[in-house]
């Protein structure tokens, strides 16, 4: 028999995996620019609107366009790529190393109030890679792939530092 003063608690945990106190009920994203060269022209608005989507998914929280209880705010500090795997493509004199495998970095800095709690809010950067193989297609092909796969994870990683706690 499952007891229900299990199931109420003390109203801070939710089963979407979030530790928030039950005075938190809004949050806002401002957002965020694209402070690197690189990358589609709108990569910020890109990573503002996965942002949003994701915390009203998986939080009780509700969206405000600003001062929110949870305020985020920030950009994207690098867009990088880097030669992963290198491959010999000729012999003797007219040997060309390049590369078979290209890597796609992306920094983003958030910054994080929480206006209930300070002490747990944050300024720190969150990185993620992905790879793509840059024989058989090129950045344009694989940079929409990429993107989407890294503002993944660097949302989890922002979900999980902000409102997630363990």
């Amino acid at each position: 028999m499952i007891f229900p003063f299990i199931l109420t608690g003390c109203g801070i945990y939710s089963f979407t995996g979030t530790t928030l106190p039950s005075s938190i009920r809004t949050f806002s994203v401002q957002e965020f620019f694209n402070d690197t060269d690189g990358g589609p022209p709108n990569l910020g608005l890109t990573l503002t609107n996965e942002m949003r989507d994701y915390f009203q998914s998986n939080s009780s929280l509700t969206l405000v366009q600003e001062e929110g209880d949870l305020q985020f705010e920030g950009g994207i500090i690098e867009y990088r790529l880097t030669p992963v795997a290198p491959t010999n493509t000729g012999t003797g004199i007219n040997n060309i190393t390049s590369s078979s495998v290209t890597r796609l970095t992306i920094v983003v800095r958030a910054a994080f109030t929480n206006t209930v709690d300070e002490t747990q809010s944050f300024n720190r950067s969150f990185n993620f890679y992905a790879d793509f193989n840059s024989v058989t297609e090129t950045l344009n092909d694989a940079e929409n792939r990429l993107i989407e796969t890294i503002f993944e994870q660097i949302i989890l990683d922002i979900f999980n530092a902000s409102v997630a706690v363990w």
